[in-house]
C-alpha cells in the first residue's frame, strides 16, 4: 500500500460533538486497516466509548490528566500530567508506528495553560510524514489554526442542555 500524507485536522468550537467526530475517524481508519493511537487530555471519567475501543486491537487509548475536571487554575501536578501526556504524543508522532493520532482536549490543555500552543505545534510537526493527525476542543489556538489543513468548527446553535436535560449515558458520555 502506497504511503499517504499525513495532514493535520482540527475540530474546534463550542458545539457538540467534536470527539464523537474523531472517534468515529478512528473507526473509519481502523475499518480501513490502519493504526489509530488516541491521547485523551482531561477526560478521567468512565466515558462509554473507551468501552467499545477496546474492541478494536488497531485502536491505541492512553489518558492524560486527574479522573476529574480542572475547576480554575491549574496547580502543578495537572502540568506535569500534561507534560507528561505530551512528552509521551512527540514520541507516538515522530514513531511513524501509527497512522492517525488524536489529541482530544489538547486545544482545551493549551487554553487552561497545561503546555503552550508552540509546545504541542513542535510536537506534531516533529510527526512522521505519513501521520494524520487530529486535534479536538474548544478554544484551538490561533498558532495552530495557521498550520492545519482542515478545520472543523462545531457550533452550538441549539442544545438541550439550556433546557436542564444532564449528560446522558451513552449520549453524551
Amino acid at each position: 500500500m502506497k504511503e499517504l500524507k499525513g495532514y493535520i485536522q482540527v475540530y474546534t468550537g463550542n458545539g457538540k460533538g467534536k470527539t464523537t467526530a474523531a472517534l468515529g475517524l478512528a473507526v473509519r481508519a481502523v475499518g480501513a486497516g490502519l493504526k489509530v493511537y488516541i491521547a485523551q487530555f482531561l477526560k478521567g471519567m468512565d466515558y462509554a466509548e473507551l468501552h467499545s475501543l477496546k474492541n478494536f486491537s488497531n485502536i491505541t487509548l492512553e489518558r492524560f490528566g486527574r479522573p476529574q475536571f480542572i475547576h480554575g487554575k491549574p496547580d502543578k501536578e495537572d502540568i506535569r500530567l500534561a507534560q507528561e501526556g505530551l512528552k509521551r504524543i512527540r514520541e507516538v508522532l515522530s514513531s511513524g508506528n501509527y497512522d492517525v493520532v488524536i489529541l482530544d482536549e489538547a486545544n482545551i490543555a493549551v487554553h487552561l495553560k497545561l503546555f503552550s500552543a508552540e509546545e504541542l505545534i513542535e510536537a506534531i510537526r516533529g510527526r512522521a510524514s505519513n501521520v494524520e493527525v487530529v486535534v479536538t476542543g474548544r478554544y484551538a489556538p490561533e498558532e495552530l489554526l495557521k498550520i492545519a489543513d482542515l478545520i472543523t468548527e462545531m457550533k452550538d446553535v441549539k442544545h438541550y442542555y439550556e433546557k436542564g436535560v444532564q449528560a446522558r449515558k451513552g449520549i453524551e458520555f
